[in-house]
């Protein structure tokens, strides 16, 4: 929508409605979080089918502060697309933020970062993503997603020892405090919806053949620092498939070995870096590691939100 948004900042509402309602015929290009949504509806589908009588199912809400004028354009993008996304939230130029405890959203996106930023503020897990030059094709039938783990699946605790006193005594802190469970980051609740999901398919004797794999890809060492964060995550009854513990090395080659439908992470240098090589990355902008996202901010920006 880079185009209409420039109408909206150049010529106005008014020129931007007109502009939207003369080509709502027009359906707008797949953006990040398209395979995203796909490999959603792929995991339903395999819910159905276990489950007909469930409805227990990831649920799509599209947010967006556009016009309703707007919404015709958005339903006839979604039917070309061929996606199952039946519920909207048009605010009309207000931030959608307020209706997210309403849908009780487990997730939202956005590619405005102050969005992303009153989300969390108000409690809800959140991401601010960005589009890689070059998307790495990704499974159809898989959803994959990984996770960095301090400042987004645990607190920042950690990395505030860290930051303030350097990595030996990061490792002398890890070492003394690994049988206490750190506290929970802003992105632990997704995990554990995910892994409800999972389970259903377990229940079934599908855990070898589950269309659902989790993935935590951190800085921190295995043999340092790993024991802490593993703990942590069985205390909280939750299961990750595959842990990439890099002691400090790239991001980026691994997710692109990986292909994610989607990455989150604290420090936009690991975002910045997986989105070089292709893979749909999120910056989470929680905790002591921040920096200002020098990035350009879109008001008319539409979103998503995952029940």
């Amino acid at each position: 929508m880079e185009k209409e948004q420039q109408i909206y900042e150049q010529q106005g509402m008014e020129e931007y409605i007109k502009y939207q309602v003369e080509h709502e015929t027009e359906p707008f290009s797949p953006g990040p979080a398209f395979s995203f949504v796909k490999a959603l509806e792929a995991v339903n589908t395999r819910l159905r089918e276990l489950y007909p009588e469930s409805e227990e199912l990831f649920d799509v809400v599209l947010m967006t502060n556009n016009h309703a004028y707007v919404g015709l354009r958005l339903i006839n993008t979604i039917n070309h697309h061929q996606l199952f996304i039946e519920r909207f939230c048009m605010t009309g130029g207000n931030s959608p933020i307020g209706y997210l405890k309403a849908y009780h959203t487990n997730l939202y996106l956005s590619a405005d970062p102050a969005k992303v930023r009153e989300a969390l503020e108000e409690g809800i897990a959140a991401a601010t993503m960005f589009t890689p030059e070059k998307m790495k094709e990704v499974s159809e039938t898989q959803l994959r997603v990984a996770f960095d783990g301090d400042a987004v699946l645990f607190s920042d605790e950690s990395e505030r020892i860290f930051k303030a006193h350097g990595l030996d005594k990061f490792f002398e802190h890890e070492k003394a405090h690994e049988n206490k469970p750190l506290d929970h980051g802003p992105l632990k609740g997704f995990l554990e919806a995910l892994g409800k999901l999972q389970k259903k398919f377990y229940d079934k004797g599908q855990r070898m053949d589950c269309p659902i794999r989790t993935y935590l890809v951190t800085a921190r060492s295995a043999a340092s620092s790993g024991t802490r964060a593993l703990k942590t995550l069985r205390s909280w009854g939750l299961e990750i498939d595959e842990a990439l513990f890099l002691a400090g090395a790239p991001k980026g080659p691994m997710l692109e070995k990986i292909r994610p439908h989607i990455f989150f992470d604290d420090q936009m240098f690991h975002v910045e870096g997986a989105a070089e090589l292709g893979t749909v990355a999120c910056h989470v902008p929680y905790g002591i590691a921040q920096r200002v996202v020098k990035k350009g901010v879109q008001d008319k920006e539409t979103s998503s939100a995952l029940k």
